[in-house]
């Protein structure tokens, strides 16, 4: 690694930080208190400073921990990596592992024993909808030539709305890695396998699906914290939302070593 990489410091959020603990904070990340008061605020896990190298981050590191924070340090390369993800369109449960298949028809396998936890979000997008319709206008030309009875015309009119659309995802990660095993979103689902507890609707069926992810890896942790609206509205966008999936990660692996 090399040492001038950047390297941010996080925190999992306190659930009630007074103002000694925000002052203290603020002193040790060199904030105001109003703007560390706010970082310190939420429920997932936050950056609330940067060092540029590993040697740089490891006192930060160790004041907040000393407050009594659970904090870690981690360079940029490994935070914000993108890395392909199966994609699962169909899957199987059975007593000692689940069978993901992808819509190309790859599979993938994850013993019950292998999956540390299952992390759920809801991600919103947004896009553009052209509509055209057609109404008639009064048209003074065509009543003239018509001796003065009233005559119309069809005019095409184009206009553009935006549409935005909620979706539920869900990732499997193992003991082993940072990257998820596994990830299914509620739209992409073929829920046959659901059998006869398939519903008409797919967000009914992705709540079915989850409850049998959690049903078959019981041992697994469950995180839904980026499920909720207050942090969807938080992420402007996805890759906010990889960023909050691998800080989940390391500070669940992180507390349980």
């Amino acid at each position: 690694m090399v040492d001038y990489e950047t390297v941010h410091i996080a925190i999992a959020p306190p659930a009630h930080p007074d103002e000694k603990l925000v002052s203290s904070v603020a002193t040790v990340i060199n904030k105001s208190p109003t703007y560390t008061r706010l970082l310190l605020a939420g429920e997932v896990p936050k950056i609330i400073a940067h060092a540029d190298s590993p040697s740089g981050a490891e006192p930060i590191v160790r004041n907040l921990r000393g407050l009594g924070l659970v904090a870690l340090a981690c360079p940029d390369s490994e935070l914000r990596q993108l890395p392909p993800i199966f994609e699962a369109k169909t899957l199987e449960l059975s007593e000692k592992e689940a069978l993901f298949q992808d819509s190309a028809g790859a599979q993938k396998r994850m013993a019950v024993s292998d999956v540390f936890l299952i992390l759920t979000g809801r991600v919103e997008s947004s896009m553009e909808v052209e509509t055209t319709r057609s109404q008639g206008r009064f048209s003074w030309s065509r009543t003239l030539m018509l001796g003065g009875i009233p005559a119309w015309r069809k005019v095409k009119e184009t206009t553009t709305e935006k549409s935005s659309q909620t979706e539920d995802f869900a990732r499997l990660y193992s003991r082993k890695s940072a990257e998820p095993g596994v990830e299914l979103w509620q739209h992409q689902l073929n829920y046959s396998f659901l059998g006869a507890e398939r519903a008409a609707s797919s967000t009914m069926n992705f709540s079915t699906v989850l409850r049998r992810l959690r049903e078959a890896f019981p041992e697994a942790i469950f995180d839904d914290r980026l499920s909720k609206p207050l942090i969807l509205a938080d992420s402007s966008s996805w890759q906010d939302v990889e960023l909050n999936c691998r800080l989940i990660y390391l500070f669940h692996a992180m507390q349980i070593g």
